[in-house]
């Protein structure tokens, strides 16, 4: 550290990832490049410092996101930061629309839910956060930062989630909001991302060998080759969707994935909980179902020659035959592999279900080092 960096100011900004799962690959990414940003976009002649870590806090609790700046306050002042942000995956709301974040200047500190930005999470951080951090900086009572103070709606502006902002401007307590409509949609996908389907898809392999075993056998009945060729492109997307719906609502019963409303769990974060889990199964269930189509295809084209074929239906065939062959025989090899899930490791499963937050490996609370 040079002389003049000696005497440049220090701020000391926490990132706090509640809870200890998804969020916290997030925080360490973000951390990794946050004091280059904050020196770029608030204050240079400031020597920044951002400390990453996770912290006590109940993600679920009823008190919903006061009790979240409460709990994070208390870790701000025990850690001696300056500011702090947390970064959660719980589905906050006001006013019965999706909450993008919440600033509090009182106790210098605020949350943001990683949900309500959708999809690209990591930009949309990249272009809030600073702008968080020179907001909880300046309060009436001192500016930190007097130069870089940003306004909240032009924060508002920077961020796409962001529909408007409520609360209380002079006391610094705001909230910024998302549309009701779209702002609610970019919740459910920003939930399924902070879910990572990919997880489920790669715990589901028993679920998918079962699958192979039954296309496998079927492939060899010629009563299979006759049903496919009889049935129609409306009852085969039927029974598809019968066998991707039965294979979802088991591994919903059959490992517990299913949340209920309680103290600590209100009703509305239960429905959004056991929405996220539905959609991330579902988009599992359907890749695991588009691979095992492919691969029943090929095996179709690779196994039963043409002639053969042509022999049994009486009639020249082509390759829709082939697809609509592969395609029933994917669906009941589904319901077939819906058997199979049930041996899946219950850990495995249970990281499907959005409220189902395990700690991860390898990263480790800055507090404890």
């Amino acid at each position: 550290m040079t002389i003049s960096e000696q005497h440049r100011p220090e701020i000391v900004v926490g990132l706090v990832a509640t809870p200890p799962d998804y969020p916290a690959q997030v925080v360490a990414r973000l951390a990794a490049e946050l004091a280059d940003r904050l020196a770029e976009q608030v204050d240079p002649d400031v020597r920044w410092t951002v400390r990453a870590g996770w912290g006590e806090l109940a993600p679920r609790r009823a008190g919903g996101v006061e009790a979240l700046l409460d709990d994070l306050a208390r870790r701000r002042a025990d850690a001696r930061w300056d500011v702090a942000i947390c970064l959660t995956d719980l589905p906050l709301h006001t006013e019965r629309v999706p909450l993008v974040a919440q600033t509090s200047a009182r106790r210098r500190v605020a949350a943001v839910s990683l949900p309500a930005l959708g999809l690209r999470q990591l930009r949309a951080l990249r272009a809030a956060v600073p702008g968080l951090v020179s907001l909880l900086l300046t309060d009436a009572s001192e500016e930190r930062v007097p130069s870089a103070g940003r306004a909240p709606a032009e924060l508002a502006g920077q961020v796409a989630a962001i529909h408007r902002v409520v609360g209380e401007a002079d006391a610094g307590e705001l909230g910024y909001v998302a549309s009701r409509l779209a702002g609610r949609v970019r919740l459910l996908t920003g939930m399924v991302r902070a879910n990572r389907p990919g997880r489920a898809l790669l715990g589901l392999s028993k679920l998918l060998a079962g699958a192979f075993a039954t296309a496998a056998f079927a492939l060899t009945t010629s009563t299979i080759w006759e049903m496919g060729d009889a049935l129609g492109g409306l009852r085969l997307t039927v029974i598809m969707l019968l066998g991707l719906t039965a294979l979802v609502t088991w591994l919903i019963v059959a490992h517990d994935l299913w949340e209920k409303p309680g103290r600590e769990t209100p009703a509305e974060l239960a429905r959004l909980f056991n929405l996220g889990t539905i959609l991330t199964l579902s988009l599992a269930a359907a890749v695991s179902y588009l691979v095992l189509f492919a691969g029943t295809t090929l095996a179709a084209a690779l196994l039963i020659d043409t002639s053969v074929l042509e022999q049994n239906l009486q009639r020249p065939v082509d390759l829709t035959d082939y697809l609509n062959l592969a395609w029933i025989i994917s669906s009941l090899a589904t319901v077939g592999g819906t058997i199979g899930s049930g041996l899946e490791d219950e850990d495995t499963v249970r990281a499907a279900a959005y409220g189902y937050h395990p700690e991860p490996g390898g990263w480790r609370d800055e507090k404890d080092a």
